[in-house]
């Protein structure tokens, strides 16, 4: 019997992901803590920045709720389905996008990578035709 359940991604290919508009910021900050916990915006730089192109969209996403809930290795599989069966926000709605400063570069494989939009590889990125450019979300409203 086929499983009807339909699988959400948030991966993107070839994909640069732009600061928001309404960003206050000028350049790639590094998320601080605020409490004992890691907040998601810190999980997300540890995650990337340790690691370009070494994880998709999806794996951080998921990484990052799997730490949050304490799941073991063997829940993994399982849970990760479940956690794809409904649409997430993308890296388009992160705080790294919207509020600290730094673009995401998606490659070919959909592996990503974080750029500070101080720095001459983000600039690289908006005049490269070769790729597609989406805006990070606002966190106003216009």
């Amino acid at each position: 019997m086929k499983d009807n359940t339909k699988t959400h991604t948030t991966n993107y290919f070839d994909t640069f992901i732009e600061v928001a508009e309404d960003t206050k910021t000028v350049n790639g900050n590094k998320p601080t803590s605020k409490k004992d916990n890691k907040t998601i915006a810190e999980m997300q730089y540890d995650l990337i920045s340790k690691n370009p192109y070494k994880f998709t969209s999806d794996d951080i996403l998921f990484q990052i709720y799997a730490d949050r809930n304490d799941l073991t290795k063997a829940e993994y599989k399982q849970s990760r389905e479940q956690f794809f069966s409904k649409g997430q926000a993308c890296f388009r709605a992160s705080p790294l996008t919207k509020t600290y400063g730094f673009g995401v570069h998606c490659d070919g494989n959909g592996k990503i990578a974080l750029y500070g939009m101080d720095t001459e590889q983000y600039q690289n990125f908006l005049t490269d035709t070769k790729i597609q450019k989406v805006k990070a979300m606002r966190s106003t409203k216009k």
